[in-house]
Parts: C-alpha cells; structure tokens; sequence
C-alpha cells in the first residue's frame, strides 16, 4: 500500500455486487487484510447468508466479528500495513437500532474516527434510500439513519462508489 491511508465508501442495492466489488479493492491492495462483520445470525437463512460470504471471501483474511463497537474494533486493528472491510454500515446501524444506541451520536463517532485510522477502511453499505417510504415508523428511521450516516462517511471518505449490477460507478475522488 502507498500514500496516504483513506477511506473508502461503496454503497448499493441487496445483491448489487457491492460486496464483491469491496473486496476486490482491497485485494488490490498489498497489505494485511482485515474483515469487520457487522452481520448477526439470528436465524438460519442468516448463519447461511454469513457462511457464504466467509466461503466467497476464501482465505487471506483474519475476520473480526463487531455487530456493536466498530470504532472501538477500528481503533484495535488499527495499522498502517492494512486494510480493513467493513461489511456493513446497515448492519450496524440496525444493531445500534435494536439496542437503543444513540445512532447519531455512533455515526459521527464513526465519521470522526475515518481520518484518524492509519489503515486504509472500505465500508460496504446498503442504499436504502431509493425506494418507497416505509410505511412503518422503524423503517423510516432506520432509512432516514442509513442516509444521514452515508452523507457523513462520503464527506470523509477518499473515495465513494455505487454498484449495480454488479457495475461499479466512481462517485468521488
């Protein structure tokens, strides 16, 4: 890895690619790679859905399991020789949610950290914004917080993509 360490953002749709295309930025790298998982197995389909993007992921990777404090995992993993993904923002966000966590008050932690960290960061999360209003009020707020969350980290980030279909579109930097 040369220059300066950044963030990088990539945002899309369920099943967009976005994943795919976070992780092959950070096999561009030359660096140790890191993996931050958001994502709770709260049922089958999800420990299914947990396992297959470990299998995709193949090995290569050490894999950190943060569903709450992720600045905090940030800050422990921390190194200029590496590159974190962090897979993903919507994730969190929902745990936060779940748990009552002052989800503003979280992202701007998260949003102030970014250009502290030594390693270059690559935040994978969902767009949920381009659709219809949820007609229930969680849903909104959940919707209202991914954006709020994504504006903040994009202002910071280095560089911002969306994908879809599987195509990446270069946003930022």
């Amino acid at each position: 890895m040369t220059g300066e360490p950044s963030s990088i953002l990539v945002l899309g749709g369920a099943r967009s690619g976005k994943s795919r295309f976070a992780e092959g930025l950070a096999l561009d790298c030359v660096a140790d790679r890191h993996y931050v998982a958001t994502g709770r197995a709260f049922d089958d389909e999800m420990r299914d859905r947990i396992a297959k993007h470990r299998s995709d992921r193949g090995d290569g990777w050490t894999t950190h399991e943060e569903p709450i404090d992720l600045v905090g995992q940030l800050k422990r993993i921390d190194d200029p020789s590496r590159v974190v993904l962090v897979d993903c923002l919507t994730l969190w966000v929902t745990n936060l949610m779940l748990e009552n966590h002052d989800v503003a008050a979280r992202s701007a932690e998260l949003a102030t950290a970014l250009p502290q960290l030594t390693a270059r960061v690559i935040l994978v999360s969902n767009e949920v914004g381009l659709g219809i209003v949820p007609e229930n009020r969680m849903a909104r707020e959940f919707r209202d917080h991914a954006g709020r969350l994504h504006q903040q980290i994009a202002a910071r980030a280095a560089e911002v993509y969306f994908v879809a279909a599987g195509l990446p579109l270069k946003m930022k930097g």
